[in-house]
């Protein structure tokens, strides 16, 4: 059996006043996160808010592009892209309601 591999593009905005996934950016999905673009703060917490929405454990979140940049790639291991679709809309949905 073959584990499950997707790749997801994202626009970044960080220091907000709280971390969320906003919506679609295009092709990419659009989150902010509260930590400072210092470091690996910002993208420590893109990881971590990823994870927490897509309920998948922290290691099968990997950061492969944009390293230094609002516009990133990752990877989920895991989790095909149709739960990853539905369970981003749903959390955009709820930000929103």
């Amino acid at each position: 059996m073959e584990a499950v591999s997707t790749r997801l593009r994202l626009r970044v905005s960080p220091g907000a006043a709280r971390a969320r996934i906003v919506g679609r950016h295009g092709d990419a999905w659009k989150v902010r996160v509260a930590a400072a673009p210092r470091g690996v703060r910002a993208n420590e917490a893109v990881v971590r808010l990823l994870a927490d929405t897509l309920a998948v454990p922290r290691e099968a979140v990997t950061l492969v592009s944009g390293h230094g940049g609002r516009d990133k790639i990752v990877e989920l291991n895991g989790i095909g892209p149709s739960q990853i679709e539905r369970r981003l809309t749903s959390a955009a949905g709820k930000e929103r309601g």
